[in-house]
């Protein structure tokens, strides 16, 4: 896979780490899933508010 570098501030870097499933999750995968979500409300809004809901399971179980 071809890498590219793009510019954020650090509040957008933080946001995405916030968003991370688990500690080594690569920017790219946030941002796949972040996207995929956002397509998903368009056709389906509960099923992206169970996938949030999801995420943030995961995230708490990750933490333990």
């Amino acid at each position: 896979m071809a890498a590219t570098t793009i510019k954020l501030s650090h509040a957008t870097k933080e946001r995405l780490d916030r968003l991370r499933k688990y500690r080594r999750e690569t920017y790219d995968e946030v941002l796949e899933r972040v996207l995929e979500i956002l397509n998903l409300c368009r056709s389906s809004p509960e099923g992206a508010r169970a996938r949030l809901v999801g995420i943030d399971k995961a995230r708490k179980e990750a933490s333990l």
